[in-house]
């Protein structure tokens, strides 16, 4: 049996997760799940930078894109989301 070292025991592990994640990303129907998939598949991303020793990459992935863009999109999600109005429940009784 060959050894694998541990460097590349990280990347696949990583490369699934954000391989799952984005696909994640894609496939599920709620929105607010959806936002956090895709955090998830951008802080992995962060991940392989830092493998390749590119760390300020990596502080610039988690500061503008999971700081920013996904603060963005959930204030969009919570605000865009609405709940059913009390006089429509009682309509459809």
């Amino acid at each position: 049996m060959a050894v694998v070292p541990y460097e590349t025991l990280a990347f696949l592990l990583f490369a699934l997760l954000t391989v799952g994640a984005s696909l994640g990303v894609v496939l599920v129907r709620d929105v607010w799940h959806s936002a956090l998939l895709l955090g998830v598949a951008l802080l992995s991303v962060a991940v392989h930078y830092v493998m390749l020793r590119a760390e300020f990459l990596a502080a610039m992935q988690v500061l503008v894109y999971v700081g920013g863009v996904l603060i963005l999109i959930t204030f969009a999600v919570m605000l865009v989301r609405r709940e059913p109005a009390p006089e429509a429940e009682e309509v459809a009784q």
